[in-house]
C-alpha cells in the first residue's frame, strides 16, 4: 500500500492568484515515488519514433500520389497525426540525457528535424528556459504569453498564425539562412528572432557557443540545403504544385494541431511575476485517462504537461505511471489533483471566458 501524503500546513497559499507557496508534501511525494522511473527505455523511444515516422511519411506519399479525393483526405489525416507524434519527440530530445539514448538526437534530426525544417537546435537551449524557476511565466520565458489575460481576438490569431509556420520555415532556411551567411547584420537578426520555436514575440535568442554552436551550424546547413532543393524542385516542375500544396497543407495542419495543444498546455494566468514550482504546476495542465483523445492531440507524454513541469526529468513513457502513483498517494486536499482537467473543449472554453472577462 502506498502511504498517503497529507498537505503541509507550512505551504499554504499566500494571497494572490500567482503568489502560491510550494506545497512541500506534493514535492516530496513527487520525488520519492518516482525515483526508479527516471531511466528512458531506448527500445521504446526508437520503436515509437520509427513507427510514427514510417506511418507519417507513408501516408504523406499516399496523399500526394492518390487521385481519389476520399483516399487523399484520409491519408492526409493519418499523416498529420503520425508526423505530429514524430515531431513531438523534439520535446524529449530537449530534456533527455543523450548518453542514455545514444544516437537518438541524430536519428530524430535525420528523420524529422531536417526534413520537416525543425532541427533540434530550434528547441534545445530554448525550452530549458521555460523550465527555469525564475523565468517561467515572465517576460523572459520564450514559451509563455498571458493569453488568459489578453483580448479575445488573440486566441484565434494565436492558432491561425501557426498555419503559416511551414512557409515561414521554408523562407527561414531556404532564403534567410544562405543570405545571412554573407550579411552579418541579417545573421544577427536570424539568430535572435528566427531560430527558436517560441511564442513570446519579445524573446531574443543568444548566439550559441562551443559544441552547441558546431551542432547548430551543421544542422542549419543541412536544413538549408534541403529547403533550397525543395524550392528548386517545385520551381522546375519536378515536384508539382499540387503535390507541394498537399504536403504544405499537411505540415500546416500539424502546426495548427500543435498550436491548439500549446493553447491548452497552460492556463496562461500569470501576470509576469516569478512563480513557485507549485504555482507553475497549477498554471499547467494534465488531461489524464479515462479521456482518450489526448493520445492524439497531446502525444508523447504531453497530456501530462503539469506533471512534466513538476518532474521535467521523467521520460515520456513514465509519466502515466507517475501520475497514477501520485494520484493514489496524495491526499485529496493536495494541489496535485487541481491540475487535472477533463479535455480540450473545456480548456479552450475556460481560456476564452477568461479573455472575455478580463479584457472583453
Amino acid at each position: 500500500m502506498i502511504a498517503t501524503f497529507t498537505p503541509d500546513r507550512a505551504a499554504a497559499a499566500v494571497p494572490g492568484t500567482t503568489r502560491i507557496a510550494d506545497d512541500r508534501a506534493m514535492l516530496r511525494a513527487a520525488a520519492e515515488l518516482t525515483r526508479e522511473l527516471t531511466a528512458p527505455r531506448p527500445a521504446l523511444y526508437w520503436a515509437d519514433l520509427l513507427a510514427s515516422a514510417a506511418i507519417g511519411y507513408g501516408a504523406l506519399a499516399l496523399a500526394v500520389t492518390s487521385s481519389t479525393p476520399g483516399l487523399t483526405i484520409a491519408a492526409a489525416v493519418v499523416a498529420v497525426l503520425a508526423l505530429y507524434r514524430a515531431m513531438s519527440f523534439i520535446h524529449e530530445v530537449s530534456h533527455v540525457k543523450h548518453g542514455s539514448l545514444p544516437g537518438f538526437r541524430l536519428g530524430w534530426n535525420a528523420m524529422i528535424g531536417v526534413p520537416m525544417l525543425i532541427p533540434s537546435f530550434m528547441y534545445e537551449g530554448v525550452h530549458n528556459l521555460h523550465h527555469a524557476r525564475t523565468r517561467y511565466g515572465t517576460a523572459d520565458d520564450p514559451e509563455y504569453l498571458p493569453l488568459a489575460l489578453m483580448k479575445p481576438w488573440t486566441l484565434p490569431l494565436f492558432v491561425v498564425v501557426s498555419a503559416l509556420a511551414p512557409l515561414a520555415l521554408l523562407v527561414r532556411f531556404g532564403v534567410l539562412a544562405p543570405l545571412s551567411a554573407m550579411m552579418p547584420e541579417l545573421r544577427r537578426v536570424v539568430t535572435e528572432r528566427y531560430s527558436a520555436l517560441a511564442i513570446n514575440p519579445g524573446f531574443r535568442r543568444r548566439s550559441p557557443e562551443g559544441a552547441a554552436r558546431a551542432q547548430w551550424r551543421w544542422l542549419e546547413t543541412l536544413a538549408s540545403l534541403w529547403a533550397i532543393t525543395l524550392i528548386m524542385l517545385v520551381a522546375s516542375g519536378i515536384v508539382s504544385w499540387r503535390s507541394f500544396g498537399i504536403a504544405m497543407g499537411i505540415a500546416s495542419a500539424v502546426g495548427v494541431l500543435n498550436q491548439v495543444r500549446t493553447l491548452v498546455a497552460h492556463l496562461w494566468e500569470n501576470d509576469g511575476e516569478a512563480m513557485s514550482v507549485t504555482a507553475q504546476y497549477l498554471d499547467s495542465v494534465n488531461v489524464p485517462p479515462p479521456t482518450l483523445l489526448p493520445m492524439l492531440w497531446a502525444p508523447v507524454g504531453l497530456r501530462y504537461h503539469a506533471l512534466h513541469h513538476l518532474l521535467p526529468g521523467l521520460p515520456y513513457h513514465a509519466l502515466g505511471e507517475a501520475h497514477r502513483r501520485l494520484t493514489a498517494a496524495l491526499d485529496m486536499d493536495s494541489p496535485f489533483h487541481r491540475a487535472s482537467h477533463a479535455g480540450l473543449p473545456m480548456l479552450v472554453g475556460r481560456i476564452a471566458r477568461s479573455t472575455m472577462g478580463a479584457r472583453g
